[in-house]
């Protein structure tokens, strides 16, 4: 089966279904509301689920290329005691691939440029879609309407077609906690290729780049909508005393470089993630935290499995049909776990709990750390055939 589609939203998510449907042999236009492409963001790590997706839609070696793999890391105190040390060979021997860290702009290139030039659609938003007709969907954009088999709604956490699809869903809610993040002007000597760190109702975690520069985040409890007049003073305020590397990460970045925004999740799950002609992938199903850092990894499941059901079913509306029965429930499976690590681990605020957490870390193998990975990444992506 082919056809025609209109992927709403170029990020991770909608490029990924864009890339997963021309595979099959569908004609795709992909429509973003941003003006201009600036490749901006901070990092990303890519667990074997999304590298396995990544491979199924032929750019999992380019990826790898321009990635770094994460054999180094582990879990830490803000003295920088040792909580738990993250396994990447064993990650690799269970699963053929480390988690790896690439810069999100070059994923989301890479992404971009497996699809062929005037596919995109640049400075225009969609806002609604007409389901009016028959077997079809019209697409309103600034220059007309654009008519489709298939609407594809990667339009984010705030997505306004999932509104359309559900008008009595709660929607995205503020998870209790916001995140600050940036990637460094320069190389930062690191001695891990990953880490966190755990403190009272706050995380400071660094990914490294091939490059040598890295991405820092800060995640810690704050009231929806607080914001510092300068980001990285008041991170150095906060975290400018704990271990080392973090001071040198902080000093390495520009001001200008620093990115701050509220978590938002759908703590509600929806119903389903397809109506009619449309379909839901990436944030706009199942926007979750970021404690498992599967967010980007589940949107990658979403575009493949959206494209090997229409692949491999006679109807559109089977396809969809299937594709709500197989990405469902894990997905809201996945963002109810990250929900409660981050409730057992970035959030916890009571002194008594946070020393309870770090012993139980301290004493558990590192096969259950291998384990715990395990649980969400070990996923085999379908045939697109």
């Amino acid at each position: 089966m082919d056809g025609t589609a209109v992927v709403v939203g170029g990020g991770i998510g909608g490029l990924a279904a864009a890339i997963g449907l021309r595979r099959i042999g569908w004609d795709v236009t992909v429509v973003e509301r941003a003006r201009v492409l600036a490749d901006v963001g901070a990092g990303i790590s890519l667990h074997a689920n999304g590298i396995r997706a990544l491979d199924v839609l032929g750019i999992g070696e380019a990826v790898r290329a321009a990635a770094r793999p994460q054999y180094t890391g582990g879990t830490r105190t803000p003295g920088g005691s040792l909580l738990a040390r993250m396994d990447g060979a064993a990650l690799e021997r269970e699963l053929g691939t480390p988690i790896v860290g690439i810069p999100r702009a070059v994923l989301h290139r890479l992404l971009r440029e497996a699809l062929p030039p005037g596919s995109l659609l640049i400075g225009t938003e969609v806002t609604s879609v007409d389901r009016s007709g028959p077997g079809r969907v019209r697409v309103p954009v600034k220059d007309g309407v654009l008519d489709a088999d298939l609407v594809v709604a990667a339009d984010g956490v705030d997505s306004r077609l999932r509104g359309q699809l559900f008008p009595g869903h709660p929607g995205p809610v503020h998870s209790g906690s916001t995140v600050v993040r940036a990637i460094t002007e320069h190389p930062v000597l690191l001695r891990t290729d990953f880490e966190l760190t755990w403190g009272w109702g706050a995380e400071f975690g660094h990914i490294a780049f091939t490059d040598g520069r890295a991405e820092w985040h800060a995640v810690f409890n704050s009231p929806p909508g607080t914001r510092h007049a300068d980001a990285l003073a008041a991170m150095r305020r906060r975290f400018g005393g704990w271990h080392d590397p973090i001071p040198a990460l902080l000093d390495a970045t520009r001001p200008d470089a620093v990115l701050h925004h509220d978590i938002h999740e759908l703590a509600t799950p929806l119903p389903a993630v397809a109506e009619g002609r449309i379909v839901l992938v990436g944030d706009a199903a199942h926007a979750m935290t970021p404690n498992l850092g599967q967010g980007a990894c589940q949107a990658l499941e979403d575009a493949v499995t959206l494209a090997a059901a229409l692949a491999g079913e006679p109807t559109v509306d089977s396809a969809l049909a299937r594709y709500d029965t197989e990405r469902r429930p894990r997905s809201q499976s996945v963002a109810r776990a990250a929900r409660q690590a981050g409730r057992m681990g970035q959030q916890l605020t009571h002194p008594l709990a946070v020393a309870l957490r770090n012993t139980a870390l301290r004493l558990a193998p590192s096969r259950v750390t291998v384990r715990a990975i395990l649980r969400h990444a070990d996923w085999s992506p379908p045939s697109l055939g």
